[in-house]
């Protein structure tokens, strides 16, 4: 699989997550992929969660690795 297709998998795993995230006033946005990184911007109530890890890690990246085994890991940039 080239970047390209693996970008729009990311996207749209991110598009189903995005709901339960703004549904906690929060919100995610895919930046770039890149070296099998994914890096992610999260924001509202995510970006002064004291959960943001558990949520990025636990969550977020745990089911995108799940589904892209290409992913090695997911980076909030803040």
């Amino acid at each position: 699989m080239n970047n390209k297709e693996i970008e729009l998998q990311i996207t749209a795993l991110i598009d189903k997550i995005r709901p339960f995230l703004i549904s906690d006033g929060g919100n995610i946005e895919f930046i770039k992929y890149e070296n099998n990184i994914v890096y992610v911007s999260l924001s509202g109530a995510c970006k002064d969660c004291a959960m943001i890890d558990i949520t990025l890690k636990d969550g977020i990246e745990e089911l995108i690795i799940n589904e892209i085994p290409e992913v090695k890991e997911v980076i909030n940039l803040d």
